[in-house]
């Protein structure tokens, strides 16, 4: 009686490479314990990637702060900041004016009067029915209107009869004129920002750039009173204000009454009745400064973060298998892969294929034409037994309708193959 006998060898599609096959492969062999696993590789390659994300998203948002500082508490009366204005009211504060900080056009005409001066930070920014609100304020009140760098906007509704000229050319101009607040100051930072014209009688124009004044006084209104157009806003910045005559010409435009009101206008001021306020204004024009320039980075910056990591898909490449595979499950696993994807028409055509070579082998077809009908089917239906049989539907029939007809077809494939096999 014989021992047992060693059981044959797993049937492999593939036997494996030599080590510069596997090298050529793409070292697709398997992981020792030096090397570390898909896995591990995996979240490498993850942790990386959220690293430079992070450190792209710190640099971003740091720029977006740093940018938008240079604009935040702008004119705010509260704010000490380079570019607020709280100096001046601190000044105006020791020489007994009250400050009051609004921010709707209807609280700014509510506190205007004959005791008060109403500053108005943004004239530009006004929809059509602020305008109107201001212009009535500026008409009953009694008191000073002092409108902040105000243009071509603005101007035909706050100041009729005025129109800008362009931009100064001269950053301190003298005051040329006699208004006392304008003599006593002397030269100030009126310039760089708008030049203004009139024909209006009794106008006072000072500090001229070009031959057009950058400060301009009108009488305004049967109650009395006046107004007070200044092309440049930099008079009462924090940082400017220790400049040349800025704080005497801030203090005495500013304090010429015992209440200043100091309105800056804000999102919440908006009449949605008005097409000015609600439509002409775009959502990126309500995003605060600074903040438009760091979405756009940021997106830049996901957009290149995106092209660095994506993978381009090439051609598929066939690459032999770097370790022996049964037969059997590589059958059962294409098997799966053709059921998942529902498809029957491919799983038959490779069926019927592989059927029709082995079978052209048999009955002495050759290769080239194991596919055609006209020389595969008699050649086979020669070697059936029994009743010669139409073999064509089952060659080159069609595509099964469900999974239990793919089983049958690969059933009768088997058998015929077996009958011809044995003939």
């Amino acid at each position: 009686m014989t021992g047992p006998t060693n059981p044959a060898p797993p049937a492999a599609i593939s036997t494996p490479p030599a080590p510069d096959a596997r090298e050529s492969a793409g070292n697709a062999t398997a992981d020792t314990p030096d090397t570390p696993g898909p896995r591990t590789r995996r979240l490498r390659r993850i942790r990386r990637a959220l690293a430079v994300v992070a450190v792209l998203a710190t640099g971003v948002i740091a720029t977006a702060v740093l940018h938008s500082g240079t604009r935040h508490g702008h004119l705010d009366p509260r704010s000490a900041d380079p570019s607020g204005s709280r100096a001046v009211v601190e000044l105006l504060k020791e020489r007994g004016v009250t400050t009051r900080v609004v921010t709707t056009a209807r609280e700014a005409a509510d506190a205007a009067g004959p005791r008060t001066t109403l500053l108005v930070t943004d004239p530009d920014r006004l929809g059509p029915t602020q305008r109107d609100v201001i212009r009535s304020a500026i008409d009953l009140s009694g008191g000073r209107t002092v409108l902040l760098a105000a243009g071509s906007h603005s101007l035909p509704d706050l100041s009729p009869g005025v129109h800008t000229e362009g931009d100064a050319d001269t950053a301190r101009p003298d005051p040329g004129c006699t208004l006392p607040a304008a003599t006593s100051a002397g030269r100030a930072d009126t310039g760089g920002g708008h030049r203004y014209a009139t024909a209006l009688p009794g106008a006072v124009r000072c500090y001229p750039s070009g031959g057009h004044p950058t400060l301009l006084v009108l009488p305004t209104g049967p109650a009395g009173g006046d107004t007070v157009l200044l092309g440049s806003e930099t008079i009462l910045l924090n940082e400017s204000l220790a400049d040349e005559g800025n704080a005497s010409l801030a203090l005495q435009l500013l304090g010429s009454r015992p209440d200043l009101v100091w309105y800056l206008p804000s999102l919440a001021d908006s009449d949605p009745g008005t097409g000015d306020s609600g439509e002409d204004r775009s959502l990126l024009e309500l995003v605060p400064a600074g903040w438009s320039w760091a979405l756009l980075q940021l997106f830049v910056a996901a957009a290149l973060a995106a092209l660095w990591r994506a993978r381009r898909l090439g051609p598929l490449v066939t690459e032999k298998l770097p370790v022996a595979i049964r037969a059997s499950e590589a059958t059962e696993g294409r098997a799966r892969l053709y059921r998942k994807a529902d498809a029957r028409d491919r799983a038959a055509t490779v069926l019927r294929a592989a059927t029709r070579e082995r079978l052209a082998a048999l009955v002495g077809v050759p290769h080239t034409q194991a596919h055609d009908p006209v020389a595969l089917l008699p050649a086979v239906s020669a070697r059936l037994l029994g009743e010669p049989r139409d073999v064509t539907a089952l060659l080159f029939g069609p595509i099964p309708s469900d999974d239990a007809a793919l089983v049958a077809l690969a059933d009768h494939l088997d058998a015929l193959e077996r009958e011809v096999r044995t003939s």
